[in-house]
């Protein structure tokens, strides 16, 4: 027989780091569209710049040049993910810390780029790294959780000796 979560014993308890990253990725993308010129890299250190790109696109600017439906198609696929994220969070006992964290910082992610193709119809990136002429596609804040993230969910899936992930049993 299995019992349900209560909603304080869950993992989303971390939703509180989903949030700091939603704000952290929108202010950063703020500075960077009123501070940057598109496309004109600043320097800061030899393997990074700041430079102001749009991605209309997804990961590596993947259907970047579609026309335009694939916004919608990104929007929607964000807004699954994120129900999917949460009832994940809700079915996650508190005690996985990790597993926690990373949905966490996976949602916060995707609500942040969400917010971007939503009201500007492109992802603003502008961290670029880059090494003797060889550039990593330029991203953001919310890329980096949700590439965080992921780790997270790959360490904890990997080397977690706890067996109860979705429901406590009895």
């Amino acid at each position: 027989m299995t019992k349900t979560l209560k909603t304080g014993a869950s993992a989303l308890h971390w939703l509180w780091l989903s949030l700091l990253v939603i704000v952290l990725d929108l202010g950063s993308k703020y500075l960077a569209d009123s501070l940057l010129t598109y496309a004109n890299p600043v320097p800061l250190l030899p393997v990074f710049d700041l430079t102001l790109l749009y991605n209309t696109g997804a990961a590596f600017s993947f259907l970047a040049g579609a026309g335009g439906w694939q916004r919608w198609l990104f929007v929607a696929i964000a807004m699954g993910m994120s129900a999917f994220l949460l009832h994940w969070m809700y079915r996650t006992p508190r005690s996985h810390y990790l597993l926690g964290v990373g949905l966490a910082l996976v949602l916060g992610g995707a609500l942040g780029n969400l917010y971007d193709r939503t009201v500007h119809g492109h992802v603003v990136d502008f961290i670029s790294l880059h090494w003797e002429g060889y550039y990593f596609p330029a991203f953001n804040i919310a890329d980096t959780a949700i590439t965080l993230g992921t780790l997270a969910l790959l360490v904890d899936m990997l080397f977690s000796r706890n067996d109860t992930t979705v429901e406590e049993q009895k």
